[in-house]
């Protein structure tokens, strides 16, 4: 679990990030002044997820290479979260898709969303989508932790520009009135993001790839 070690570090910095790779050549170059307040608000996470006690966030593993909406369930004080076995060193990034969710049921959205305080509906989920893709960088650019597709696309989409699109393709049976507003705004967006995701990923978007 190299995330949830280097970030329960508190004296340990950000060391100097390296490119993130994938097999097409994509890259994604990280500044390291970026990282640091990622690392300030993941390491703040990681503590308040394993030390706060008023509530539970259950990491159930799965053979699939789930993304972290998956089979994502809260239940009063406590938010279920599926992590796959495959993401080696990346299970902090599954729990704080599963935290935030939670915070926000609980009242506690403001502390630790606080770009998006009052954000409800596909608002909300686009704010915690790119604090995962945040997380996943900095697991992956800093600490050395090894790829997982369901997270890098995510956190190329994001740095990429392309996460309304992700979200919007990946999930089609959901946030149907801001996927439309968007589209709407946006009439060129989507095939430029087929294109990129192609061209990066060598293979259809989900939502649109067979399984």
């Amino acid at each position: 679990m190299v995330l949830l070690e280097a970030c329960g570090a508190a004296t340990i910095d950000v060391p100097p990030p390296r490119p993130i790779i994938v097999h097409s050549g994509a890259r994604i170059r990280p500044e390291r002044e970026e990282l640091r307040l990622v690392n300030q608000w993941v390491t703040e996470a990681r503590e308040t997820i394993y030390e706060d006690p008023s509530f539970w966030v259950v990491g159930n593993t799965t053979i699939n290479e789930t993304y972290p909406w998956e089979n994502l369930r809260i239940s009063g004080d406590s938010v279920h979260v599926q992590i796959p076995l495959g993401v080696r060193g990346g299970e902090l990034v599954y729990q704080i898709y599963g935290f935030m969710h939670l915070m926000s049921q609980l009242g506690r959205q403001e502390e630790w969303l606080p770009e998006a305080p009052d954000a409800a509906g596909y608002d909300l989920e686009r704010a915690i989508m790119a604090r995962v893709g945040d997380a996943w960088i900095l697991a992956r650019a800093a600490f050395d932790v090894q790829p997982f597709a369901p997270l890098d696309e995510i956190a190329y989409a994001k740095d990429a520009g392309f996460l309304d699109a992700f979200i919007f393709t990946a999930r089609p049976d959901e946030f149907a009135v801001s996927r439309g507003d968007w589209v709407r705004a946006n009439p060129a967006r989507m095939e430029e993001y087929r294109d990129w995701f192609v061209d990066t990923f060598n293979q259809e978007p989900p939502g649109i790839r067979a399984n």
